[in-house]
């Protein structure tokens, strides 16, 4: 028999932990031919990622995948083969007791945030002893040898590479989501959480001597791009011109058009932890949102993320960057940094790949999370 794995996910912002869940469910079963059922308290999130689901159903089929609608109360199950519990969320009380009634042992990993901090490879597949005699072992995501990798389907990088090779299909992936690319211009791709530095951006994108195109999908950023327009409500396919920048609002898309926006683009501004990681295998340079949290704790995960970024570009391109990256998650004023940036920008294109491809070299999260589990048997 296959082993069965049950991964739960609470939708705590939008469409972050149910990305990131999605798509290690659907590789779990497509490349390691495990059965998976994914728990989702929000079907309603869940169905921008995957329009064919059905926000009703109690039990779906997709893409070889069982999801399941998070009941509350829950209704008792028989426990999986290996439990997953996505960044912390807390498994229903009847259903840890289950597992602990199980005759045969149930592997509970709890899968934490994405983070690039030393001491996650300290305690990297720690267990911990519970209450009810069970152990859980802390699974960290990470950028090194020493963690748990990131999420990356088999064959992500060659159809990257070839797509990005081939100009027709560019051309052609750019009109079927209605966008028209601006003669000589930069693309810049643009999903992020509201941000009191866009604006000052923006002004230094509208008045460079070279046009840009700033494509900017469904989200939070929308107000503040509204703001900073002066004019009414953005619908999808809206398109205005500032001086030299043209902005285009995007529909919603799937994961994998997400992908291949990405890889279109010259630059990617991201938010959060999915996007995060697939601007990374885009091979392009990116600027994150990170997550703000209290007491600034973000502050010092995008600092750890940036001393591992910055590793092999010159001390002038490192600089520029770092400050990019910090004004943007600071709120304060860009158009230095940005030029700076600009003036390093084959460096930073060439590092982007480069960084992209040293991290291909690292066993993927799915396979290192079987490769656990089988070990641990």
């Amino acid at each position: 028999m296959r082993p069965t794995w049950d991964i739960f996910c609470s939708v705590v912002d939008n469409y972050g932990d149910i990305g990131v869940t999605w798509r290690l469910a659907r590789q779990l079963v497509a490349e390691h031919k495990v059965e998976v059922r994914l728990w989702v308290d929000d079907l309603g999130a869940f169905v921008r990622l995957c329009p064919e689901a059905d926000t009703q159903a109690t039990q779906q089929l997709l893409q070889g995948v069982e999801i399941r609608q998070w009941p509350a109360p829950w209704q008792p199950v028989e426990p999986a083969d290996v439990v997953i519990e996505a960044f912390a969320c807390q498994l229903p009380a009847a259903y840890v007791a289950a597992m602990a009634a199980r005759p045969a042992k149930v592997l509970w990993l709890n899968l934490e945030y994405l983070s690039a901090e030393e001491w996650v490879e300290g305690c990297h597949g720690l267990p911990s002893l519970q209450s009810n005699g069970l152990q859980k072992f802390f699974f960290f995501p990470g950028f090194t040898a020493g963690s748990g990798g990131l999420l990356r389907e088999p064959e992500l990088l060659a159809q990257r590479q070839a797509f990005q090779a081939d100009s027709a299909a560019r051309e052609a992936f750019l009109c079927g989501i209605g966008v028209e690319p601006v003669a000589g211009a930069r693309l810049i791709s643009l999903f992020a959480y509201e941000n009191k530095a866009l604006a000052g951006w923006l002004d230094a994108l509208a008045a460079d001597s070279q046009p840009t195109q700033l494509l900017v999908p469904e989200g939070r950023i929308l107000a503040d791009l509204q703001t900073w327009l002066g004019d009414g409500p953005l619908p999808v396919g809206a398109a205005q011109q500032r001086g030299q920048l043209h902005i285009q609002v995007l529909p919603f898309i799937q994961q994998d058009q997400y992908d291949r926006l990405l890889w279109c683009c010259d630059l990617n501004a991201v938010r959060g932890e999915d996007s995060f990681v697939r601007a990374q295998w885009a091979g392009r340079p990116l600027l994150w949102h990170i997550y703000q949290q209290t007491e600034n704790v973000h502050l010092e995960k995008l600092e750890a993320f940036l001393a591992l970024y910055k590793e092999g570009l010159s001390p002038a391109a490192s600089e520029a960057l770092a400050d990019f990256w910090r004004a943007w998650n600071n709120g304060e004023a860009m158009a230095d940094s940005w030029q700076r940036l600009l003036g390093s920008w084959p460096e930073q294109a060439e590092h982007a790949e480069d960084w992209c491809l040293a991290r291909a070299s690292q066993t993927d999260l799915a396979t290192t999370l079987v490769q656990f589990y089988l070990n641990w048997l």
